[in-house]
């Protein structure tokens, strides 16, 4: 019985291999497909990953180009800062010299219009000195005609001799002030 079922089983096709037709009709199919897949799909994959490419390198391009001009850019913008920065300071700079300038020259003005004011003052002084030395010396001159017209018994009325009398006695003070002074 044995043998009886090989020979059965001999003419059974084989589970693990196919048929000699099937493996032509798959390998007629395989070669179509892959004529097919070259002629018609393969290019088209060629030409889209040379695209792909293409667009991957120039944004690669434009991306290093656009990072070259950012670093112009921020090379030109820090130029213009320390420019700016160099410029601010002259300013500064000459702002304090030209503040010091005013300065001095107002300190100038108020000196020189203190020493007006002073010189002003002293004339001021000088003028209304000679005027109450005046006034004194008038009314010091009624006094003395008054006191000496009582003392001597006589009237001094006369213009001439009083101007005389009251120049001579404020000539002496004069004098005798003079030598006490020095």
């Amino acid at each position: 019985m044995l043998h009886t079922q090989m020979i059965l089983a001999a003419e059974e096709p084989s589970p693990v291999m196919p048929h000699l037709s099937e493996v032509i009709l798959g390998l007629v199919a395989f070669l179509i497909l892959l004529f097919l897949l070259r002629k018609y799909a393969v290019p088209r994959f060629e030409n889209l990953y040379e695209e792909r490419t293409a667009k991957i390198e120039g944004g690669i391009e434009k991306a290093e180009k656009a990072q070259a001009e950012a670093e112009q850019a921020l090379e030109q913008y820090k130029a213009q800062l320390a420019e700016a920065r160099s410029e601010a300071a002259k300013i500064r700079d000459d702002a304090r010299l030209e503040a010091e300038q005013i300065k001095e020259e107002l300190r100038a003005e108020a000196q020189e219009e203190s020493r007006r004011i002073v010189s002003q003052g002293e004339a001021q002084l000088q003028a209304q000195k000679a005027q109450i030395v005046a006034e004194l010396r008038a009314e010091l001159g009624r006094n003395a005609v008054t006191l000496a017209s009582r003392i001597v018994g006589e009237s001094l009325e006369d213009e001439a001799r009083r101007r005389g009398t009251v120049d001579r006695f404020l000539a002496e003070l004069e004098t005798n002030g003079a030598g006490a002074r020095k």
